[in-house]
């Protein structure tokens, strides 16, 4: 059975950090391009970041410089490093596979106030 399992969002500060994280099952993880999307009240899901199974990596210019994203294969985890947080990072974000499209966990809440 796919699972995706997203953790790691709370509240912070403006400038803050967090560490989000995503434990996949289900699929050939090591194989799958992985993904995080965010979805901010009101809106559609925004494609925020990507790695490949290579572990190359892309990501959308309103996160270029402030967010990492990593995998553990060995831990079937992807990883999203969130760095000088703004109130305009608030939103669920999800974690996705290519592998298995259109399968979605329950998202996290990252929430950024001061």
């Amino acid at each position: 059975q796919v699972q995706l399992v997203e953790s790691g969002g709370g509240l912070v500060q403006p400038g803050g950090s967090l560490r989000l994280s995503c434990t996949a099952s289900g699929f050939a993880f090591s194989s799958s391009t992985m993904r995080w999307f965010r979805q901010a009240p009101g809106t559609g899901r925004r494609l925020v970041a990507t790695i490949s199974g290579g572990g190359s990596t892309n990501y959308v210019d309103f996160v270029k410089g402030r967010f990492s994203i990593s995998r553990d294969n060995a831990k079937n985890t992807v990883y999203l490093q969130m760095n000088s947080l703004k109130p305009e990072d608030t939103a669920v974000y999800y974690c996705y596979a290519d592998l298995v499209a259109g399968r979605w966990g329950l998202g996290t809440q990252v929430t950024v106030s001061s």
